[in-house]
């Protein structure tokens, strides 16, 4: 078997004694393709959207980030939809950053095997901290909600600030909503991870560990951060439960 193979997600299928806190390790990058299939309704189109939506608003000699980009699934269909796009993008690289080292390196391998053209640079850094300039096209897709919420708005700034008018920013994120609402978007979900093969011992380890260190927000509070940090237009493109995407034009 290759170290890049990809394996099916046992993480959480036998039961531990204390459940350490989620992070994006050796063992997370080795099963992350599954993980998140099965974890995230719509996951998918997300991704493949992003490709469409990067290929409408690539700007041409501009930079594309895909910020804490995993395994680069995002950034490759961002790679295929500037791509398409020929010359409306002409001369577009692409970044993909995600301060995992082990991701980045399946990432890498994986970026080395696809056949696409547009220039692409992978890096192990931190977001929080690396320069971004010349943006058209940004992608934050279920990375925000991983950072401290007093660190989000600085992060929201910085990417609008480096994008050229009329660029945009995908931004997908799990929601939390009113009691309610709440009650039944977990159930669902739930149901979800149960009909993908979870078991309830999994389901219940994986929130454990991920508990504290994935902290979700309402609608209301992504849209009204997203303006304030100078985004002039902010659309709800998808949703699949609990898991959406925002669309953030400058």
């Amino acid at each position: 078997m290759s170290d890049f193979d990809q394996q099916p997600d046992t993480i959480f299928n036998t039961p531990q004694q204390k459940v350490a806190s989620f992070t994006f390790d050796s063992a997370v990058a080795r099963v992350f393709p599954d993980m998140i299939k099965r974890s995230v309704p719509g996951y998918a189109e997300t991704v493949a959207m992003s490709g469409i939506i990067a290929g409408r608003y690539a700007q041409p000699g501009s930079s594309l980030y895909d910020l804490g980009c995993s395994l680069g699934a995002v950034t490759l269909a961002m790679r295929h939809g500037v791509q398409a796009a020929g010359e409306r993008a002409a001369g577009c690289r692409i970044i993909g950053l995600d301060n995992s080292a082990s991701m980045i390196e399946r990432a890498e391998h994986y970026v080395a095997l696809d056949e696409g053209q547009v220039p692409v640079t992978m890096a192990c850094a931190d977001i929080l901290e690396y320069p971004l300039e010349n943006a058209s096209v940004t992608a934050l897709n279920f990375v925000l909600q991983f950072i401290a919420p007093e660190q989000r708005l600085t992060l929201l700034s910085r990417i609008a600030d480096a994008t050229l008018p009329g660029g945009a920013l995908i931004l997908s994120e799990k929601l939390c909503f009113g009691a309610e609402e709440q009650l039944l978007q977990d159930e669902l979900h739930l149901d979800f991870k149960r009909a993908n093969g979870y078991s309830d011992l999994e389901i219940a380890q994986k929130r454990s560990a991920i508990e504290n260190v994935l902290i979700p927000e309402t609608e209301q509070t992504h849209i009204e951060r997203l303006k304030a940090a100078g985004f002039r237009q902010v659309i709800r493109w998808y949703q699949c439960f609990n898991f959406v995407s925002f669309l953030a034009v400058k």
